[in-house]
């Protein structure tokens, strides 16, 4: 007998008035982040040809970190305010917000003015600072405890598939003729249609009106991380949640120039290894109701561990094979690329990589918020937000550190990072023992429930 019952059919979510709206919410406010970034970063190398290729570098790192940055500076008053009023009421108002700074975005664009452009790149960042803890705060107060890791599921899979879009579509639309003036219109037209869907959000009022609002992001970080922190399994998953973010981060940074310089591909080969990998956590979020029967099950965390290193593993080996194997072979197109033997290896490579750091990061999500009580739950995600942020950054100095201090090739680094996965949560679950508990328990059943009767 399985428990069934608990399961949800994800799907059926799309139908419900409480999370349709939200979910387009979502979609679009991520899409709308995705498409200017990465238009930005592609006008960025673009200038190559009459800018010093340190001046290109410190550009493109320079706009990364601006976007992060007012995750340090606003998330903790973020986490207030969604914590003290209407959840719902303020993310139309986030959302309002989008569309002033679409406006801004699409003159930038039209004009090709770096510094307005970094300028609304920073106040991007400054809006998904704010819109993260109503995101993640309002799902439980929406859903009930059914239907919490399908809505999980959903929104993580909407968020990597936003990612995905906003990469090639954003990177394919400013290289042609006009491309600046349409990618203007449609983030404009996006956020209109996000600002109206956000209007159908059912309200999501507060249960603590007394919260304190104040504007010192040190002093209100601090408070922040005491409130993760006075739980013990909420603190570990949102270490656990951070180390994913930079994990992934140290993975699709090395994309292109793994691609070029590894594999010996040319750059519109890193759009195929991209979505390989994007596709997989999708995938893998998408599979985490279903495996779990519809509970939310840390074995799931422990499985996409293993998956994550496992796959990392044989990545390295098997691009090495490929690139000793086709070492005559140079600018490899992504339809050639796909010909040659050892191709689809790889390729299933990166899918399983996302497809178990989907099982990872879906049901982290849904412990923090299931066990993080309503009334502080949206400065815990914001405290969440800001280690996030910190982690991505450490995932950037790890491949300073492994990559230009230490001689390390992006081969090597990847092992290295498969390594330290292994560690980092292997101390989580020392921490945490309910991760390696229920995974052996889940294995159990899992083989009664496959012996024939």
């Amino acid at each position: 007998m399985t428990d069934s019952t608990n399961l949800i059919n994800q799907f059926s979510l799309y139908k419900s008035k409480k999370f349709l709206p939200f979910f387009v919410t979502q979609f679009l406010g991520a899409l709308n982040d995705n498409l200017f970034k990465n238009a930005l970063l592609v006008i960025i190398v673009s200038s190559a040809v009459q800018t010093a290729d340190s001046t290109i570098n410190f550009l493109t790192n320079f706009a990364v970190g601006l976007f992060i940055l007012p995750f340090f500076l606003f998330s903790a008053t973020a986490g207030q305010l969604a914590d003290r009023f209407d959840k719902a009421f303020l993310m139309r108002r986030v959302k309002f917000f989008e569309i002033l700074i679409m406006m801004l975005g699409a003159v930038s664009l039209i004009y090709q003015n770096l510094t307005s452009m970094l300028c609304v790149l920073f106040l991007l960042g400054t809006q998904s600072a704010f819109f993260g803890p109503l995101k993640y705060s309002i799902i439980p107060q929406h859903l009930s405890s059914k239907e919490l890791l399908a809505g999980n599921a959903q929104v993580g899979m909407g968020t990597f598939v936003s990612i995905l879009l906003g990469t090639l579509i954003g990177g394919w639309i400013i290289t042609i003729d006009s491309g600046e003036i349409i990618l203007g219109f449609l983030m404009l037209l996006m956020a209109l249609v996000g600002w109206i869907s956000s209007q159908k959000i059912p309200p999501a009022p507060s249960e603590n009106d007394k919260v304190e609002n104040s504007f010192n992001p040190i002093r209100e970080a601090k408070l922040n991380f005491k409130l993760a922190s006075e739980n013990n399994s909420v603190w570990y998953c949102i270490l656990a949640i951070s180390w994913f973010w930079l994990y992934g981060g140290c993975f699709l940074t090395q994309v292109p120039n793994f691609t070029v310089s590894i594999l010996h591909g040319h750059p519109r080969m890193v759009s195929i290894l991209l979505a390989a990998f994007i596709i997989g956590i999708a995938t893998g979020a998408l599979l985490c109701n279903r495996l779990s029967k519809g509970v939310v099950n840390p074995a799931l965390v422990t499985l996409g561990t293993l998956g994550l290193s496992t796959f990392a593993f044989d990545l390295s080996y098997a691009s090495s094979v490929f690139a000793d194997n086709n070492a005559h072979l140079n600018n490899i197109m992504p339809l050639e690329f796909l010909t040659l033997e050892g191709s689809i290896r790889l390729t299933l490579d990166l899918i399983l990589i996302g497809i178990f750091g989907g099982l990872f990061i879906v049901p982290l999500n849904a412990m923090v918020q299931s066990r993080t009580s309503t009334s502080v739950r949206a400065r815990v995600i914001s405290a969440n937000n800001i280690i996030n942020a910190a982690f991505m950054v450490g995932g950037s100095l790890l491949g300073i550190l492994f990559l230009t201090i230490l001689g390390w090739s992006i081969l090597e680094f990847f092992i290295a990072i498969a390594v330290l996965n292994i560690l980092f949560m292997a101390y989580i679950f020392s921490k945490v023992p309910e991760f390696k508990s229920s995974f052996l328990n889940w294995i159990s059943k899992s083989a009664q429930n496959s012996k024939p009767d």
